[in-house]
């Protein structure tokens, strides 16, 4: 894959629309006025990287998320890019059998784990064998 980015340049439906635009309208403007077209990753954000630097500077280099702003989905693939560590996207060779799909991180919301006990989850838990007893001083 190459990493240069592509003549044209991403047009507002690419972006988000009008909705986008009025959700982060600077990261919507900068990119249609400096961004050019790098690649997608596997959920389907997009990756852009400045057409024109000045005088040799590094050019910039974003990415616009699918949905949600969630860092932790951006593959290791595309992180090392975003960050410098490589000038080429690294190859996906497919997933290990051991690495589970990204999953959002869901706390603060309402799927978010609350074990047994919890406020939320009724405040009751089963009494342990161990449970702690105060210490009382013998009068």
């Amino acid at each position: 894959m190459s990493t240069s980015p592509s003549n044209s340049k991403p047009t507002l439906a690419q972006l988000g629309g009008i909705k986008g635009l009025i959700r982060n309208p600077g990261l919507v403007l900068m990119t249609l006025r400096t961004g050019g077209y790098v690649g997608a990753d596997s959920v389907d954000n997009h990756y852009y990287e400045q057409r024109r630097t000045a005088n040799g500077a590094r050019p910039r280099r974003w990415v616009v998320y699918a949905g949600a702003p969630d860092a932790s989905s951006v593959s290791p693939e595309w992180h090392a890019w975003l960050h410098y560590t490589t000038d080429t996207v690294l190859p996906d060779s497919g997933r290990k059998p051991w690495q589970k799909p990204h999953q959002a991180n869901l706390t603060g919301t309402a799927e978010s784990y609350r074990p047994p006990g919890h406020d939320y989850e009724g405040g009751n838990r089963a009494h342990a064998s161990a449970d702690y007893q105060s210490w009382t001083p013998d009068l």
